[in-house]
C-alpha cells in the first residue's frame, strides 16, 4: 500500500514540515494514477495550504528550506512549487534561487503552472519594488491624511494582514486605528 510505504520513507512525518500529525497521501497533480513515485506524506495543514483550501501561512512554508534538500524526487518538486508560489517572500526566492532539479523533475514541477509569470499590470508592489501578497504587513513611509475623516495615518503605523485591490495594483486595503482605508502602495514599506 502507497501510504505505508510513504510512512516508512518519511519516518511517519510529513514530508514536507516533519509534523507527525494527521498525516496522509498527496498525489502530486497532474499525475493522480497514484503510487510511491508520485505522492508524499503530507500532514493536513500542508495538504489544505497547497490545494488552496486555506489561506498560506507563510510562516508555516520555512520549514521548505529544509526539505526542498530531501532526496525524493516528488519531495524536491512539491518544496520547488511552494517556493514558487510564495516567491515574493524574500527567503522563498532566494530558496528557489540555491535549489537546482534536473530538467525532467524541472518540468514536472511546472506542469501545474506553478512560478509562471503573472500578468504584471495587477502586481502590487511597495515603495522599494518588493512583491506584496494579501495578508502582508507593511508600514507606512508618509504621514496620510484620511480622506473624509480628520485622522492622519502616522508615518511608521504597521498595517497588517493587507488587502489587494483586484483591480487596481496601486491600492492595497489595511485598518488603521481600526478604520479600514484604502492605501497607496506608493506610501508603504513590506516588513
Amino acid at each position: 500500500m502507497t501510504k505505508d510505504a510513504l510512512m516508512l520513507r518519511s519516518e511517519s512525518k510529513c514530508e514536507l514540515c516533519g509534523s507527525t500529525t494527521n498525516l496522509d497521501c498527496y498525489l502530486i497533480p497532474p499525475d493522480l494514477d497514484g503510487g510511491f513515485d508520485k505522492s508524499i506524506l503530507a500532514c493536513d495543514v500542508c495538504r489544505t495550504q497547497i490545494n488552496k483550501e486555506q489561506e498560506m501561512d507563510t510562516n508555516h512554508w520555512r520549514c521548505l528550506t529544509e526539505s526542498m534538500w530531501n532526496e525524493n524526487t516528488p519531495v524536491q518538486v512539491m518544496a520547488w512549487r511552494m517556493l514558487a508560489r510564495l516567491n515574493s517572500e524574500s527567503w522563498a526566492q532566494d530558496a528557489l534561487d540555491m535549489m537546482f532539479l534536473e530538467d525532467d523533475i524541472l518540468n514536472w514541477a511546472k506542469a501545474t503552472g506553478e512560478g509562471e509569470v503573472e500578468d504584471e499590470s495587477l502586481i502590487h508592489k511597495d515603495s522599494n519594488g518588493v512583491r506584496l501578497a494579501s495578508g502582508d504587513t507593511v508600514v507606512l513611509i508618509k504621514d496620510l491624511p484620511v480622506k473624509g475623516t480628520s485622522m492622519v495615518a502616522k508615518r511608521g503605523t504597521a498595517v497588517r494582514k493587507i488587502g489587494l485591490d483586484p483591480n487596481n495594483a496601486s491600492h492595497i486595503v489595511g485598518k488603521v486605528n481600526g478604520q479600514t482605508i484604502v492605501i497607496l502602495t506608493q506610501y508603504v514599506k513590506k516588513t
